[in-house]
């Protein structure tokens, strides 16, 4: 199981006042809580989280917190941001246990051409991340798929994902993840030749009555 370690230090007090000194200090301010222990207050590093949440793991990532002389296996609940300068401000971090299942999203990637997209369909993708109940240390990075077999009329179910081991997708089984279908605002063989010849017959003479 990968871990990240994050040294974290004690902080005794609490509202808003404390947490601007806290921060022109280099400090973020932070909470521990969860099952196993009372909660924390705490302090990380900005630096050091953010460094570690740019890893490909993302807001996935395992911390190791070291507080104390102890070290909890945790992970970020909850980050709050400065709205501009997207700073992180208050850190929240969840206890979890190596052997308790996790409910997380993870980004779902899709790979290759459809061959149904070659032949004028549309792809359509559902959705970009995927809701999955995971061991911590089973959570995977992402998931991928290849569809460059899908043709037009072909879909990818929840149920034909291959998972990593011990992973389970919390979306129904027959939830559609992609589908690629026909284009319908492409003109059909025989509308494109209508089209074509229209012109023509407007800009032909007149006929002449007989006689």
């Amino acid at each position: 199981m990968d871990t990240t370690t994050l040294q974290a230090e004690v902080r005794k007090e609490r509202g808003k006042g404390p947490a601007r000194r806290l921060r022109a200090e280099g400090k973020l301010p932070a909470v521990l809580y969860g099952p196993g222990g009372a909660p924390a207050l705490l302090t990380v590093s900005p630096k050091e989280l953010t460094k570690a949440l740019r890893a490909p793991h993302g807001r996935n990532t395992l911390f190791m917190l070291t507080h104390e002389g102890a070290t909890e296996l945790a992970m970020v609940k909850d980050l709050a941001v400065d709205p501009v300068s997207r700073a992180p401000l208050h850190v929240d971090f969840y206890r979890v246990s190596a052997d308790r299942p996790l409910e997380v999203t993870v980004p779902f990637h899709t790979d290759g051409r459809p061959k149904g997209v070659v032949r004028g369909g549309v792809l359509h993708v559902t959705t970009r991340e995927l809701p999955l109940r995971a061991l911590p240390g089973r959570i995977p990075v992402e998931i991928r798929v290849d569809i460059r077999e899908l043709d037009i009329h072909d879909h990818l179910s929840v149920a034909e994902l291959s998972l990593p081991e011990g992973a389970v997708c919390t979306l129904p089984p027959k939830h559609t993840l992609v589908v690629v279908v026909e284009d319908k605002h492409a003109a059909a063989p025989g509308e494109a030749e209508e089209g074509a010849a229209a012109p023509a017959a407007e800009g032909a003479p007149a006929a002449t009555p007989a006689g």
